[in-house]
């Protein structure tokens, strides 16, 4: 190992890997010759990540340690831990889990490769920026059948005790984490925009509107395509550590509306009618009152990826959200043409007027 590979800290997680059974003794002398060990970089997560492998090209593990040793720390850590456990058991597919280490948080997982489903989005892309549907068809597919059966299934048995975050999706937090962020992170920290006066008001219909749909469901929270894993040609669910009880329709919105990926219109109906075809046949609903569920559902997710876009790119420095605030924005536009929300004035306006100073700065 090489003083990149951060072997300092490798140390913390060689005897787990012993003791899980990946590696032999033989293989952890002074140095680990026989394994390379790689840092890998979170996308807006703090925490660390190391891949784990042997010089023969050999996947062993990756190693996921908290960003700190503060209790939230842990306790995140913790949450990976138990719902990943609890998911697995479902039938859900997320990574296998091969060790922990409750007293620093440490947690070896499956390593599942490099290909994020936004890759294959990515991949699929014509010079003109036009997306190839039937390269991607199968997976997205794939991922919104699953993820029904991980809302329904998931919260058999699913104990708000293993939250590390908050044990359920509420009023509250659409509030102060998403409509708030929005207007925090981004109208007044990014645009520099001063508060308009009753938007507050909007956000609070607009909250009282989403949070009347059931929370009696397993809710990811930040089911995107950078968060869905393809290995040979199959899906698996990860960073479901934020997981809670929530409404169906919040993960549906997040993957559909991502702007990662800016799905066509067409696109996000088609997935939008065969998720509901999986759900119906799991758990019947009333589809009009669904649809009415998944407009605000939508808007609040949008307002939420708006705002930590914003605080990532301008206050953690990952630049890489920057480039999709744009699109997250636009979306944002497009949503608020919805009938359901056609009673919103002021967000609309502020909407419109946000692309405008975007676009001019960009």
């Amino acid at each position: 190992m090489t003083q990149e590979n951060e072997s300092e800290n490798v140390l913390e997680f060689v005897s787990l890997l012993h003791d899980s059974g990946l590696i032999s003794r033989r293989e952890t002398g002074s140095p680990l010759t026989s394994l390379v060990v790689e840092r890998l970089a979170g996308d807006g997560s703090s925490r660390r990540f190391w891949r784990v492998g042997r010089k023969s090209g050999e996947r062993v593990c990756l190693a996921v340690l908290p960003a700190g040793t503060t209790e939230q720390d842990m306790k995140e850590a913790r949450s990976a831990r138990l719902i990943g456990l609890h998911l697995h058991g479902c039938g859900v597919r997320v990574p296998n889990q091969y060790g922990w280490d409750e007293k620093n948080g440490l947690l070896l997982f499956e390593d599942l490769g490099d290909v994020k489903l936004h890759d294959l989005v990515e991949q699929s892309r014509n010079p003109s920026g036009g997306i190839d549907l039937q390269a991607i068809r199968h997976s997205y597919v794939q991922a919104v059948q699953q993820l029904a059966c991980m809302q329904i299934n998931g919260a058999t048995d699913f104990d708000c005790d293993w939250c590390w975050d908050t044990r359920k999706y509420d009023r509250s937090l659409m509030l102060s984490r998403e409509s708030g962020y929005f207007l925090r992170a981004f109208w007044q920290e990014l645009l520099g925009q001063a508060v308009t006066p009753g938007i507050e008001e909007e956000f609070d219909w607009v909250a009282t509107a989403a949070s009347k749909a059931p929370v009696t469901f397993f809710l990811h929270r930040d089911f995107q395509s950078r968060n869905i894993m393809v290995q040979n040609g199959q899906v698996c669910f990860i960073d479901f550590q934020g997981g809670r009880m929530g409404p169906l329709g919040y993960d549906l919105a997040s993957l559909l509306i991502d702007p990662y990926t800016a799905l066509p219109s067409s696109f996000q109906e088609e997935l939008f009618q065969v998720y509901l075809d999986s759900l119906m046949a799991l758990h019947p609903v009333d589809t009009q009152q669904f649809h009415r569920e998944y407009s605000f559902l939508s808007l609040q997710r949008n307002l939420q990826i708006i705002g930590a876009f914003s605080f990532l790119s301008r206050t953690r420095g990952k630049i890489f959200f920057s480039r999709f605030i744009i699109p997250a924005v636009f979306s944002l536009t497009e949503r608020l043409k919805d009938q359901e929300l056609r009673d919103l004035r002021l967000l609309p306006l502020m909407a419109d007027h946000a692309l405008k100073l975007l676009q001019r700065d960009a």
